[in-house]
């Protein structure tokens, strides 16, 4: 499915729509350059599971945790700087992905390999206009979502 936003606020609405219809567990990975929006679609997923907190890229620590009452509900890694099985491990991507917690992947494309087989596939590419993103979403979750 493609969908087109025009600003950073659709973008999040978005996203939280789709948070609020993931099972737990879900890997959603985002795939896109440079400021296509990926931490705002975060952002949008941060708030459709109930979280108020301040979102921002994992860039240099790679991963974030969001917590309410106690309990993980997103973690939000970058892979903009890993490439290797040892970095994925190092910091934990595997375990996490037994945690539980819906799992927001930025610079996905840098561990396809990586990814589970029933992750949600993000692509965000800018569009024509200022603030526009086109949005691709596909996967198995995909059918469940929408």
């Amino acid at each position: 499915m493609k969908i087109i936003t025009h600003s950073a606020d659709e973008t999040e609405q978005l996203a939280a729509g789709l948070a609020q219809k993931l099972p737990h567990g879900a890997v959603v990975a985002l795939f896109g350059g440079l400021g296509a929006g990926k931490t705002a679609f975060v952002r949008g997923l941060a708030k459709g599971l109930g979280l108020d907190c301040a979102v921002t890229s994992p860039t240099f620590a790679i991963v974030n945790e969001y917590r309410a009452d106690g309990r993980l509900l997103l973690t939000h890694f970058d892979m903009y700087r890993v490439g290797t099985w040892a970095d994925l491990e190092s910091c934990g991507f595997f375990d996490y992905l037994e945690s539980g917690a819906v799992i927001a992947i930025e610079w996905s494309e840098n561990i396809v390999g990586a990814l589970p087989a029933d992750a949600l596939r993000v692509k965000i590419t800018h569009g024509e206009a200022e603030g526009e993103r086109i949005i691709e979403i596909e996967g198995e979750p995909f059918s469940a979502v929408f």
